[in-house]
């Protein structure tokens, strides 16, 4: 069955889709500012308060490529819907939570819905728009706004916790989940892959375990360090199940990820990209929000003021970003997005105590916030360019698989990185160091695009 539906339907199916994919990313960095009241009120441990950004992260990342695989084998709208409503009881509970493992739970589940729901939602607009011109749109609609969800979350987090409650951060999402529930079997058809297929339980359960195994890893360094077994366990066994995943899978009659799908040059190196984008652009986010508060002494909601601006920049760069790619192609798109994203963050890694904040810290998050607004919908574009109704949630699941990993990677490299320079010298050190590496690695990431996509393609 495919994805028919009257034209007149699509623009609210695509705003639907998109409110929700804004709710799912801002709840990754939404509990970032209220962590400390969760804590005092919920009486958590230093260890386990870390949980409950960390479950979120395991989960989604761990189940990306399972449920994208499901949606294209068992209906893309039903798993996107069935994710939904599973986020929105998440949140539900975690926002009446009244001990530390009910919210861990909450959070858990809350990325398992996120997992169903995100990569059948971009599978959706794929096949929604399937021309090059109204596809680029969409999906820069669709990555824009996606990208403004990590954003605000930060914004509403700070402003929620001073003025309300650290509960009000999850009960938001309820609005939201109800209203898409209610609102898209009306606007989308169901859609799944017209060929027959059966889902590959082996390279599920191998890619699944090494997906959530190394997430897990990654996390477990940020608390642990990488000399410790608590991390260099979960490590060595993902690296363990993704040879065997690899092994499997070229074997498989129907893999979960066929080779052949990651071979196409356009997919390659959009991946490839996007876990250099998601490492700096996550890691700059968190160390940001700690250097407002731990160094130039912001209160909660000022530092989420203070963060407000980086929207603009956001809105300004989703606004850019498909018509960049229409008139100049990708290539040329994505280098610049690259360049100017590295350019920000040299700008932001000279903040330090006493700066001004109009005249030092805002010009380099307007910057920063524009390379990653302009960055994000093009990389969906390449991300999922040529894939069909066969697998057009395996190509959605794989670029967010990537997004997560790399931020995973960003934040525990990069933070590790800025407290270990920190310990020797000072915070501030510590916080331009790991920030001037964000950027190299986006300079790389400009080099990378330059030297591997076709300067005549329209890709």
């Amino acid at each position: 069955m495919t994805t028919t539906v009257a034209a007149g339907r699509r623009g609210p199916a695509l705003v639907v889709l998109c409110f929700v994919q804004f709710m799912l990313v801002l709840d990754d960095t939404v509990v970032s500012v209220a962590l400390p009241s969760v804590r005092d009120d919920l009486g958590f441990s230093a260890a386990g308060l870390t949980w409950v950004v960390n479950a979120n992260f395991v989960a989604f990342g761990g189940l990306l490529l399972l449920f994208g695989r499901a949606a294209d084998l068992f209906g893309r709208r039903r798993v996107f819907l069935s994710g939904v409503a599973l986020f929105g009881v998440a949140s539900l509970l975690c926002g009446i939570a009244q001990e530390p493992w009910q919210l861990v739970a909450g959070r858990f589940a809350q990325g398992a819905g996120a997992a169903m729901a995100s990569p059948a939602a971009l599978a959706l607009i794929t096949l929604l728009f399937p021309g090059p011109e109204e596809r680029a749109r969409a999906l820069g609609i669709w990555g824009g706004i996606a990208g403004l969800g990590g954003t605000a979350g930060l914004v509403i987090s700070g402003a929620l916790t001073g003025l309300a409650s650290w509960r009000w951060i999850f009960l938001i999402n309820l609005p939201i989940a109800v209203a898409a529930l209610a609102l898209l079997p009306r606007l989308v058809a169901e859609s799944r892959a017209s060929r027959p297929g059966r889902m590959d339980v082996p390279g599920a359960v191998l890619g699944t375990g090494a997906l959530v195994s190394l997430v897990y890893g990654l996390l477990q360094t940020a608390e642990s360090g990488w000399g410790d077994i608590a991390a260099v366990g979960p490590l060595a066994l993902a690296a363990v199940l993704a040879v065997s995943f690899v092994a499997v899978e070229a074997r498989a009659a129907e893999p979960l990820v066929p080779l052949s799908f990651l071979a196409v040059r356009i997919r390659a190196v959009a991946n490839c990209a996007s876990f250099l984008f998601s490492a700096a652009f996550f890691a700059m986010a968190f160390l940001l929000m700690v250097h407002l508060q731990t160094v130039l002494g912001y209160q909660p909601l000022t530092a989420g003021l203070a963060y407000l601006p980086y929207a603009a920049g956001m809105l300004t760069g989703l606004w850019l970003s498909s018509r960049a790619v229409l008139r100049f192609g990708m290539r040329r798109t994505l280098v610049a997005a690259f360049l100017i994203g590295a350019v920000g963050l040299v700008l932001l890694a000279g903040v330090g105590p006493g700066d001004d904040y109009a005249t030092v810290a805002l010009p380099g998050m307007l910057v920063t916030s524009l390379g990653c607004g302009l960055g994000n919908p093009a990389l969906a574009i390449a991300a999922v360019e040529g894939t069909t109704e066969q697998d057009a949630g395996l190509g959605s699941a794989v670029l967010s698989s990537v997004q997560q990993v790399g931020g995973a990677v960003g934040v525990a490299v990069l933070v590790a990185l800025a407290a270990g320079r920190a310990q020797a010298a000072d915070p501030s050190e510590g916080f331009s160091l790991a920030l001037t590496v964000a950027a190299a690695l986006l300079a790389f990431g400009a080099l990378l695009v330059a030297a591997l996509l076709g300067k005549g393609s329209r890709a």
